[in-house]
C-alpha cells in the first residue's frame, strides 16, 4: 500500500499534467483566469464566488476525466469499437454539457454587474 504523501504527489501529477499537456484543458485554465480576474474586477458578493467556484471546479474536475478516459480507451484498443467511440464522446459530452451551464451561471451572475458598469 502507498503512503498518503504518495499517493498525493501522484495526484499532483496528473493535474499538473493535465494544465501542461492537454489542449483543452489549457483552455479551460484560459477561461477560469479570466473568470476569477473579472470576479475580482466587479467585486463580486461571496455568494456570487462560490456557484463560480465550483462550477470552476466542475469543469476542470471532468475535463480531467475526460483526459483519463481517452487514455484508458487508447491503451485498451487503437482500432474503432463503437464502445470505445461511445465512451469517448460521452466523457467529452459530460465536459461541454458542464461548460455550457458554467457559461450560463457566469452569464447570470456577471450581466447585472456588466450592465450597472455600462
Amino acid at each position: 500500500m502507498q503512503s498518503l504523501g504518495s499517493s498525493f504527489r501522484f495526484a499532483l501529477k496528473g493535474i499538473v499534467h493535465a494544465f501542461l499537456k492537454e489542449r483543452n484543458m489549457k483552455i479551460h485554465a484560459g477561461v477560469m483566469v479570466l473568470v476569477v480576474v473579472a470576479g475580482f474586477v466587479f467585486g463580486l458578493a461571496p455568494g456570487e464566488w462560490l456557484p463560480l467556484l465550483l462550477t470552476i471546479a466542475l469543469v476542470v474536475s471532468l475535463e480531467m476525466i475526460n483526459t483519463a478516459i481517452e487514455s484508458l480507451v487508447d491503451l485498451v484498443t487503437e482500432e474503432y469499437r463503437l464502445l470505445a467511440y461511445t465512451a469517448k464522446n460521452v466523457a467529452a459530452g459530460a465536459v461541454l454539457f458542464a461548460a455550457l451551464l458554467a457559461t450560463v451561471i457566469g452569464l447570470i451572475i456577471f450581466l447585472p454587474h456588466i450592465i450597472s458598469f455600462f
